[in-house]
């Protein structure tokens, strides 16, 4: 009895946790479906409409939508590529000064964003890519290859070498036996990393608001257009953001044990 109080107990203050933690989500969705005229209104029944959804893909938010899409996919595929092998040249390679090479990696990610602001601006400004699709994934790949780099360095550093030395015996190369016996032994970490970097890339506000203008303005970016001078949207702002959201639920769902498994690698040693 002691025991089945427990467990009742366990799962009532998780229910009311969980409930606290989507109450914002859960907010933001039903106001999502509130009629304009109804959005701040106090009463919680109302009638469910689809206007403020429909009302979205008749202005700009479709293609700022589709260029976060090809922004964060871009950037997560290109740090992963490049990230990747340089992980794996820092964890199992010694050259002079690597230490220091993997320092100023890191170094990349301590600096608050607005710092790089006015070195990026102006650089981009020089090159002519501001307000271009290519300057957005330059700077996700830049501060998402920090990232990736140092997340998948203690993953291979876990992988035993005896395995790679075995994979050498029986005539692989180096880079044979990284793509057939390392990868596929890290791809818990890969998962949680490439989850990491797209998320980072498709929530990124900060510098997509100062970078681009019209052409290459992010869906983030499009719901602030909602708050007008003559009055904020609500039900527009709610509807953005339930989309915006929805797809790192989705990809997160249906990769959910790989990235609770590369999150947990390291936590218990066998």
């Amino acid at each position: 009895m002691r025991r089945k109080r427990h467990t009742w107990t366990s799962n009532i203050v998780a229910a009311v946790l969980l409930l606290l933690l989507l109450s914002p989500l859960l907010w933001m969705l039903q106001l999502s479906f509130r009629p304009a005229d109804d959005v701040i209104a106090e009463q919680l029944l109302f009638r469910p409409t689809l206007e403020n959804y429909t009302a979205l893909w008749t202005g700009t938010f479709p293609q700022s939508f589709i260029n976060s899409v090809i922004t964060s996919g871009v950037s997560t595929v290109l740090s992963l590529l490049l990230g990747v092998p340089a992980a794996y040249t820092l964890a199992r390679f010694r050259f002079r000064g690597d230490r220091h090479v993997a320092l100023w990696i890191l170094a990349t990610r301590m600096a608050p964003p607005i710092a790089f602001t006015i070195p990026f601006f102006l650089a981009f400004k020089f090159a002519g890519l501001s307000d271009t699709l290519t300057g957005l994934i330059l700077i996700y790949l830049t501060f998402n290859l920090a990232l990736v780099i140092w997340t998948m360095r203690s993953f291979f550093a876990g992988v035993p070498r005896s395995l790679e030395e075995a994979a050498w015996i029986d005539g692989c190369g180096i880079w044979g036996t990284f793509l057939r016996v390392v990868i596929p032994l890290s791809t818990p970490g890969l998962a949680a990393t490439g989850i990491l970097c797209f998320i980072l890339s498709w929530n990124d506000f900060f510098f997509a608001l100062i970078l681009t203008r019209t052409k290459a303005m992010t869906s983030p970016v499009a719901i602030v257009n909602f708050m007008q001078y003559e009055g904020w949207e609500w039900g527009k702002i709610a509807a953005g953001g339930t989309l915006v959201m929805l797809p790192v639920v989705i990809f997160t769902l249906l990769v959910r044990t790989w990235l609770v498994r590369g999150l947990m690698a390291g936590a218990v040693k066998e």
